[in-house]
């Protein structure tokens, strides 16, 4: 990534929990250029609908995978402190995620999401662990001497970029990251629209002062929302008493929408709203080098919503580290799930996750 793609407040002490490091540069960045924030959901969602009944068209989305813009995830990650593969065939997807135009954010700053996918080797299910991105953990040295400290997680991408952001996952976690993916949450909107909409069902009402139009209303209960409602409710957590938590949750809601309305018929069977998803998201999209959204579509050609566990990292709860407000993980049961992540284990997953 160029410098202006980068994260650039270098100092975490100096963050409450609402302000993390950030750039006002990303905020000028072209449209086009939103790529260099990778997700999970357009890389499940393209894999979806390669594998879900639109494999006629494998030129088109091969062609799509070409262009889509690769980044450098693992330059100057030590080899030697890495994890070792344990579970030959399954793969670990470390997704990044940002929202450069969050109202909320002043300052340049960000509201940063880190999500360890884990896809087992058959390829019947994934388990998405969120990680709160305040969490408090050892981050190491980066190349240029910055870090090597405890600090929040997401400290570790405004020290050494994605490099930095993968030797602190797999040191927090043990668990090795096979590939990256980020996305800018601000696509979401995009996204949404070019699906006509997603199904969301509120936990509770409430009301956002952060949306994109002001103030916004949710009522409780299921209802369709465009692109703007559902950025504005995924990015709420003032309205909650377990605030960035709530705001995890749903986020994870709204990643299961799309991916749930992706793969409804009524998209892959109309090649107009098609090719709109297709080309919004991918857009939107970057990888490492290595990763082939079309030859993973095709291993995973089976994969649904239903399919998929979200759930978040075990924590002990919140509290102060110096000026800071951050979230203390519980290491023990963090252990034991990280533990059968990296056996490939998808019961002892579940049953620890309490699904």
């Amino acid at each position: 990534m160029s410098d202006r793609h980068q994260l650039t407040d270098s100092d975490p002490r100096t963050q409450g929990s609402h302000v993390e490091p950030g750039g006002s540069a990303e905020e000028k960045a072209p449209r086009r250029r939103r790529g260099r924030r990778i997700a999970l959901i357009v890389l499940l969602v393209v894999v979806l609908l390669t594998g879900g009944g639109a494999l006629a068209g494998g030129l088109y989305y091969r062609s799509v995978d070409k262009s889509i813009e690769r980044v450098d995830a693992f330059e100057g990650v030590p080899e030697e402190s890495r994890p070792q593969v344990e579970a030959k065939g399954a793969m670990n997807i470390m997704i990044l995620g940002s929202d450069s135009r969050d109202p909320e954010s002043t300052g340049g700053s960000r509201s940063d999401t880190i999500i360890l996918a884990h896809l087992p080797k058959d390829r019947s299910s994934a388990q998405l662990i969120s990680i709160p991105r305040d969490t408090w953990t050892a981050v190491p040295k980066s190349k240029e001497g910055r870090g090597g400290r405890d600090a929040k997680i997401n400290a570790a991408y405004a020290w050494g970029g994605v490099p930095l952001m993968v030797q602190t996952v797999e040191k927090f976690s043990g668990v090795r990251v096979d590939n990256v993916a980020m996305v800018d949450f601000a696509g979401f909107k995009e996204i949404i629209d070019a699906l006509g909409g997603v199904e969301i069902d509120v936990e509770k009402g409430f009301t956002t002062k952060y949306s994109l139009i002001g103030t916004r209303t949710f009522e409780k209960g299921r209802q369709t929302m465009d692109g703007a409602a559902a950025l504005d409710y995924a990015r709420e957590r003032h309205a909650f008493p377990d605030g960035d938590f709530a705001r995890i949750r749903h986020q994870q809601q709204v990643i299961k929408a799309i991916l749930d309305k992706a793969a409804s018929g009524g998209v892959l069977t109309n090649p107009a709203k098609l090719n709109s998803f297709v080309r919004a998201t991918s857009d939107s999209v970057a990888v490492d080098k290595s990763l082939s959204l079309v030859d993973l579509a095709m291993e995973m050609r089976g994969l649904r919503g239903g399919n998929l566990t979200f759930f978040t990292c075990p924590v002990k709860g919140t509290g102060r580290v110096g000026s800071e407000s951050v979230v203390f993980p519980d290491p023990a049961r963090s252990k034991t799930l990280f533990d059968a992540v990296r056996r490939d284990s998808v019961p002892e997953i579940l049953a620890i996750s309490g699904k």
